[in-house]
């Protein structure tokens, strides 16, 4: 069980529910442009494995590194943090 805990974990936003058992979290990181030297918001998309669709569109989740489930799905959902209003 210790081996769970060195797996990355992820924090965002549930862009997408329309899959069955999966939803796609969209997550943003800051980056500093090269040339201008400005703080830029990128935003990565992760699918993310939801076997009891709790996960609804909105809501803020936290995502968890698992070995491959599909071709793209490499995350599983650990929990909602916030509910979508």
């Amino acid at each position: 069980m210790e081996a769970r805990n060195l797996r990355k974990t992820k924090t965002g936003i549930v862009t997408s529910a329309k899959m069955a058992k999966t939803i796609v979290v969209s997550v943003e990181r800051k980056v500093k442009h090269p040339l201008y030297s400005r703080v830029v918001k990128r935003y990565s998309k992760f699918y993310a494995h939801d076997e009891q669709a709790r996960a609804k569109v909105g809501d803020i989740v936290r995502i968890a590194e698992t070995r491959p489930l599909s071709k793209l799905k490499r995350w599983r959902l650990v929990g909602v943090i916030t509910p979508a209003k």
